[in-house]
């Protein structure tokens, strides 16, 4: 009577040695082919059949030992690059399982069982062996070069089939991503560069290596930041630096200023400075930034150059005699930026200076001789003061006088 064992995979059994009849001996692998991931661990099995009356005296695993035909092969826990991984199970009497831990590059290849009998002559080897293959994931990103709105394939791969039916984890910067499947496929966008890899649900200690998403795009969010941002005073200096969301990086800025229907080139580069700004140089100002996919203007950021009050003069009315008793209106004229806050008035004579009135027009409904003077007005903001030319107004008593302006 034979001890034999039913299987799920059958292999062709060839004798290597083995006494008395070959067909009284066996080893079925149930398991011909694995796949497995680097640093995992897997399991190969077997049953083994032997005459009856035969006793099992040692059983191990050997890799690529088939060759070793009349010899003795070397038992995987003796040897220095497998002992500390390889933990052997089983009846000792009909099955066998081969535990491998922590796989390396290295552990492809064959794996054979061996059975030694306590009867003289009572070996064998089984032919056939379970046949690992190590794998790592990786990841392939489809096309090489990726431009924003170009259809993107990441691939989580490996160079063989997993002997199970994996379920995919992806990771971007880090970060699990909701997709499971193998392959990862999108329009890409700007927000999608990154640094992806991928996992095996089960396995997450080993993903592959990250690869670099780099997705070029033509400039965008471009916009313009002044320095000093608060009020800009004439005299002082402000910069206008440009900013830009582009990849490849903006290769060139271009300043351009707009003033109603005119628009003009002012500089280039990222920044753009003005020393001792002037009134003149108030206007709307916008860069241009360009790479070699496109370029993006800037909304305009306005520039308000503030002053003190300038060229201010006053005006009489009306503009010919003035008739003692007739109504003469004095008006302040200011150029500044804020407008004129405060107009004052000062008239002055032999015996001295003094204030006669504030707003921007000075009345007299009934010039009179004593009104006679020079007149003067002061225009106020919040930069500064200005004070205008006099006006000298002289009358005779019932006589017109004609209006002269000091020199």
């Amino acid at each position: 009577m034979l001890l034999k064992s039913i299987c799920t995979v059958a292999v062709v059994i060839v004798s290597l040695q083995g006494a008395p009849g070959q067909a009284d001996w066996g080893v079925i692998y149930t398991s011909k082919n694995i796949c497995a991931l680097k640093g995992s661990s897997v399991d190969m099995a077997c049953t083994y059949t032997y005459p009856s009356g035969y006793t099992i005296q040692t059983t191990f695993w050997c890799k690529d030992c088939t060759q070793w035909i009349g010899e003795n092969p070397v038992d995987l826990a003796s040897t220095p690059e497998y002992k500390d991984r390889v933990e052997y199970l089983g009846d000792m009497k009909l099955h066998s399982t081969l535990r491998l831990k922590n796989l390396t590059a290295g552990d492809s290849g064959g794996y054979y069982f061996r059975f030694i009998t306590k009867t003289q002559g009572g070996k064998w080897l089984g032919a056939g062996g379970s046949q690992i293959s190590v794998t790592v994931l990786q990841v392939r990103v489809t096309p090489d070069t990726v431009r924003e709105g170009d259809n993107v394939k990441l691939a989580c791969s490996t160079s063989c089939t997993l002997s199970f039916t994996p379920t995919f984890i992806w990771y971007k910067n880090k970060h699990p991503l909701s997709n499971t499947t193998q392959n990862l496929q999108f329009s890409a966008s700007s927000e999608d560069a990154g640094s992806y890899s991928c996992a095996v649900r089960g396995y997450e200690n080993l993903p592959s290596s990250a690869v670099t998403l780099n997705v070029t795009y033509s400039p965008k969010n471009t916009s313009v930041s002044v320095t000093p941002s608060v009020k800009i005073v004439e005299g002082s200096s402000v910069t206008l630096t440009c900013s830009s969301n582009a990849n490849p990086p903006v290769e060139r800025y271009t300043w351009f200023k707009h003033n109603t229907a005119v628009t003009s080139v002012r500089g280039s580069g990222q920044s753009y400075s003005i020393i001792n700004i002037r009134s003149e140089d108030s206007g709307q100002y916008y860069c241009e930034a360009k790479n070699k996919h496109g370029v993006q203007n800037s909304t305009a950021a306005s520039i308000d150059v503030q002053y003190a009050p300038q060229s201010t003069s006053v005006s009489v009315s009306p503009s010919g005699e003035i008739v003692e008793g007739s109504s003469v209106t004095l008006t302040c004229s200011s150029n500044a930026n804020p407008p004129v806050q405060n107009y004052t008035w000062f008239q002055k004579n032999e015996t001295g200076v003094w204030q006669t009135g504030s707003g921007q027009s000075l009345n007299f409904s009934n010039f009179r001789s004593w009104n006679i003077g020079q007149y003067y007005c002061q225009a106020k903001n919040t930069i500064g003061t200005h004070n205008s030319t006099a006006v000298l107004i002289a009358a005779q008593v019932g006589e017109n006088q004609q209006m002269k302006q000091s020199p």
